[in-house]
């Protein structure tokens, strides 16, 4: 009960600050995106989530590179304010759902993002073994993780835990989050 505590807790707080979201946040996301785009870029025809799309700040870097964007959530009001850039790519998707409840099968998608995601969940391992439940073999996928959340060596453990070869793990150029770069290893 207490997880499920937490997260109405985040729903509610992200839910007031949509509005301002963008003007808040978009600078230090766009230079997390900028490192992510020097060392990924996804295939095309293929499936991406983003995990935690917040307004979907990440949707119009990827979503016209490939097949199949879907953009996951919490909370309704970020949704919305996603929705509104969502307009321009027929191939992008947005749902309302729990990070550690997806609605997706297993091994769906090419390419998993969870950006500002790990530090706003109650329990990242969980978080994280459902990315690895619905990532296909040898997918990359971006996490990141507040600096004042996770110390490095925390992260990068979670992230082997989890069963992701960690290709690179950096502070990003602002020292709040490191960026890491995985890969779902093979069982």
């Amino acid at each position: 009960m207490a997880t499920w505590n937490q997260k109405r807790r985040m729903m509610r707080r992200y839910n007031q600050s949509a509005h301002a979201y963008d003007t808040q946040y978009s600078e230090e996301q766009e230079a997390k995106i900028t490192t992510i785009k020097q060392n990924l870029s996804p295939k095309d025809n293929s499936a991406i989530l983003d995990l935690g799309c917040g307004t979907g700040l990440l949707m119009k870097h990827f979503a016209d590179q490939t097949k199949l964007y879907i953009g996951v959530d919490i909370s309704r009001e970020l949704l919305k304010h996603a929705k509104k850039k969502a307009n321009p790519f027929p191939n992008t998707t947005l749902i309302l759902a729990d990070a550690d409840n997806l609605p997706f099968p297993d091994q769906t998608f090419d390419t998993v993002f969870a950006i500002t995601l790990l530090q706003n969940v109650p329990q990242p391992n969980t978080t994280l073994t459902e990315i690895n439940r619905v990532a296909k073999t040898r997918a990359p996928i971006v996490v990141t993780g507040l600096r004042k959340r996770f110390t490095q060596e925390e992260l990068a453990k979670g992230l082997q835990l989890a069963n992701f070869e960690v290709e690179r793990l950096e502070l990003d150029e602002g020292n709040r989050e490191y960026v890491s770069i995985c890969h779902k290893m093979r069982r």
